[in-house]
């Protein structure tokens, strides 16, 4: 486990500190609970890069997207 420093305003620590009495635990641990919380919760709605991709495959239907975007660097290199 690789220990990190943090700050915490005021108010928060205390809360902590009161939270951790009540569930006879570390405030460490409670302050673990809380960040493997907010990974998991992040990561249940955030799609991986292949369900984006089989949720956007077949979006360009305008003939060939390579050639457009060839185009439109040419008009870029032209300012």
């Amino acid at each position: 486990m690789i220990r990190t420093v943090i700050g915490l305003e005021p108010e928060d620590k205390d809360w902590l500190d009161q939270k951790a009495r009540e569930e006879q635990v570390s405030m460490a641990a409670l302050i673990r609970r809380a960040v493997h919380r907010y990974r998991e919760e992040t990561e249940l709605n955030t799609p991986s890069m292949e369900q984006l991709l089989q949720e956007t495959a077949g979006l360009w239907k305008a003939k060939d997207g390579l050639a457009y975007q060839h185009r439109i660097r040419e008009e870029w290199q032209k300012k």
